[in-house]
């Protein structure tokens, strides 16, 4: 499962929802959630907003559901930070967080974590993505993305990337199937990926699921209801055989 959680407010910041998100994601029971644009800590809402957690909000979230979590702290302030998590229901044995930011505001990264799955002779890797808003640093990132692959990832092992790519013109495909052989779970199954954004009305497809050396059943997006509520982009699923 990948979701933008969007800080843990509601589109617009309305109303704080985390622990609704909480409830949500757990409903699915998706072995790997991964989380962008999830906050480590921050100073004011925490001491003004009644119902915060105490634990960072990847913890929150994580609950006693996943026990392995990981975080990639991506966007630094005065008050706290956010950045890229993966919650796991495997043992995560290593990860590490590739700074992939570029020249302007936007700080963005790339989660690296391996899994050790039972019974199997190779670790998994997943990658949890969030790209930049400009065509030009996103067509850089995923070239990064590529040599991260090549660098860390033998070729013979599972690899999943899923997250926030905020490509709406559909870029990343052919760069990620030429530079790392990756191809994307709704493209495959359906022809094309899935809309994601805004929640309510889905008009971009921003958020994907990318894998090698996987199988694929049955990629959804979930019902507008609760999730239209709980985050500006919508989740996707996937349940992914190795």
């Amino acid at each position: 499962m990948t979701v933008n959680t969007h800080k843990g407010f509601a589109a617009l910041n309305r109303r704080f929802i985390l622990p609704e998100l909480r409830e949500a994601v757990r409903t699915v029971g998706a072995d790997l959630v991964f989380l962008q644009e999830v906050l480590g800590t921050h100073s004011r809402h925490s001491q003004t907003i009644q119902n915060w957690p105490q634990a960072p909000h990847y913890e929150f979230l994580a609950d006693t559901m996943w026990p392995q979590f990981a975080y990639g702290r991506n966007a630094v302030y005065p008050r706290g930070h956010h950045g890229n998590a993966l919650l796991s229901k495997f043992p995560i044995v290593q990860h590490r967080n590739h700074d992939v930011s570029l020249s302007g505001v936007e700080k963005r990264g790339l989660l690296h974590c391996t899994l050790r799955l039972p019974g199997r002779a190779l670790d998994v890797h997943a990658i949890c993505a969030h790209l930049g808003l400009s065509e030009v640093q996103r067509d850089q990132q995923l070239e990064l993305l590529c040599h991260i692959v090549r660098d860390e990832v033998p070729p013979d092992a599972p690899l999943i990337v899923a997250g926030d790519f905020n490509d709406w013109r559909g870029r990343a495909h052919k760069i990620l199937e030429e530079g790392a052989a990756l191809h994307e779970v709704f493209v495959r199954a359906q022809g094309r990926a899935a809309r994601t954004f805004p929640a309510r009305f889905p008009v971009l497809p921003l958020d994907r699921i990318y894998v090698r050396n996987a199988g694929v059943h049955a990629p959804v997006v979930l019902p507008r209801r609760p999730w239209s509520h709980l985050s500006d982009h919508a989740p996707l699923v996937a349940e992914i055989t190795l």
